[in-house]
């Protein structure tokens, strides 16, 4: 068990100390107030106040309380907060993890940040041709019409002249541009790092100028060499196979990781068997895998986000899967293998406050019972302990792993809806499935039913431990 330890140990070491894992992993939990912010707005103008009814169903309160349709005005404030973070994450998070890395070398201010945005920027198309926009229709398989695909069925014969416009498209400032972000944001500081540290490209300027100019002046031709090597890269990929960097990284990169992995039930399960493994010698296992599931899951989420946003009802029918929904994403983790902590403690806590007749474990249970309520179980993972416990140790890794397979199942024969709201990691079980789901009641129930089946997993093996407590206690007389 030592040796096994002691190679978990060196795995966790490695992971908490890898620049680039660590960058990524900090730009997310630092973008996250943004996310839930955009989120809040997402559950104003789609559940709270919204009106619509589809198939004689109503989508929102506003559909069964009228009254608070008089908020309907302030939505365009809701839905400009629900874009500019949730529809605009890739700007975000390429400068929180160029001035991650930025800083990691060395680097003090904000330009790191603003450097990462505009690498970012010489690599993303700005010019677009209006016919080959999408538009909000579907056709009757659910694939998207592009506009011109409307205006040819309106009579109009010359696309030509209908024009482009500049700017970023949605395409690229959304979830499908998370990985570029990502990679743009990470190689571009550290070409600019390379080039920085060669002192024959450093302006000097006299000790008159003020710190800031001079600061400014030494640092500008290593920018203006990363941009150009950036943007020559970008140029590269497009002109030898014909599509843009965040094309090319989300056909070749992100699309097959999501579907090797991401929707994965086998993949999300055997990560779980991981996270709980580096919990049981003492190291912190969500942290340890947070830099690799963030980028594969938290784009999925915001897929759902944005469909969600679209008015794409998440109505419990096979139909559904037609709109492009994500089964797994980083909140359904939380909110069927994560709720009361790493190993879904929580249900431990029950299972002691029903069976236990230890005092010792009683009370353990008892401190830990508020926390729990809010995802947090180091009093009990150290507490008990379940850090290195043979017994306990088997339920702690097969309980969230048997959640999540049941998750999994819910949301894939509809009986759950699809996960399409994040929301803080903190928040309650239940409370956190009904918000999750876009306020439906059944995304708690679909809570409440992992939360009894966990507790019924480890009643047995919390029966063992105690009576292993009690001989051992017996002998210890």
């Amino acid at each position: 068990m030592d040796t096994f330890a002691d190679r978990l140990g060196r795995i966790g070491a490695w992971f908490g100390q890898n620049k680039y894992l660590g960058a990524i992993k900090n730009a997310f939990q630092n973008f996250m107030p943004a996310t839930i912010s955009g989120a809040i707005g997402v559950l104003w103008t789609n559940v709270l106040v919204n009106d619509t009814v589809v198939q004689g169903n109503a989508q929102g309160l506003g559909g069964l309380f009228k009254p608070i349709m008089v908020l309907a005005p302030i939505n365009t404030v809701f839905a400009a907060i629900s874009f500019c973070t949730i529809s605009c994450i890739s700007v975000g998070i390429v400068m929180l993890v160029a001035q991650e890395i930025g800083e990691a070398n060395g680097e003090t201010g904000a330009f790191p940040a603003v450097l990462g945005f505009i690498a970012w920027g010489v690599v993303t198309p700005t010019a677009h041709v209006v016919t080959g926009l999408a538009s909000s229709l579907t056709n009757a398989a659910g694939d998207a019409i592009s506009i011109g695909d409307v205006l040819t069925k309106s009579g109009v014969t010359d696309l030509s002249k209908v024009g482009t416009f500049t700017g970023f498209s949605g395409d690229y400032l959304g979830a499908t541009g998370l990985f570029t972000a990502l990679i743009v944001g990470i190689v571009a500081l550290e070409i600019y790092n390379a080039f920085r540290k060669m002192d024959s490209l450093k302006i000097k300027m006299p000790e008159q100028v003020p710190p800031g100019v001079a600061r400014a002046f030494e640092v500008l031709i290593p920018t203006f060499l990363t941009l150009v090597v950036v943007g020559l890269i970008g140029w590269i990929v497009q002109t030898i196979t014909g599509q843009y960097v965040n094309d090319l990284i989300k056909t070749v990169i992100q699309q097959p990781l999501l579907n090797i992995i991401g929707d994965n039930i086998i993949a999300v399960m055997f990560m779980y068997v991981l996270i709980s493994l580096f919990w049981l010698v003492g190291i912190h296992g969500s942290n340890m895998l947070a830099a690799i599931k963030e980028p594969i899951f938290r784009p999925m989420l915001y897929a759902n986000t944005a469909l969600f946003t679209e008015g794409k009802t998440i109505a419990l029918t096979p139909e559904i899967k037609a709109h492009g929904y994500y089964t797994m994403n980083v909140t359904m983790m939380s909110m069927f293998a994560e709720w009361g902590g790493a190993g879904v403690t929580l249900s431990l806590i029950i299972a002691i406050f029903i069976f236990s007749k230890r005092e010792d474990n009683r009370a353990i249970a008892t401190l830990s019972i508020v926390p729990g309520l809010f995802n947090i179980n180091e009093t009990m993972t150290f507490g008990i302990p379940l850090v290195l416990n043979p017994i306990l140790g088997i339920p702690f890794i097969l309980a969230p792993v048997v959640c999540i397979f049941i998750g999994w199942l819910l949301i894939n024969i509809h009986f759950c809806p699809y996960i399409v709201l994040e929301v803080p990691w903190t928040m309650p079980p239940i409370l956190m499935g009904f918000l999750a789901t876009g306020g439906s009641i059944m995304g708690a129930i679909s809570q409440i039913i992992v939360i009894v089946v966990a507790t019924l997993i480890y009643i047995p093996f919390l029966l063992i431990y105690e009576r292993y407590q009690n001989k051992q206690a017996n002998e210890a007389q």
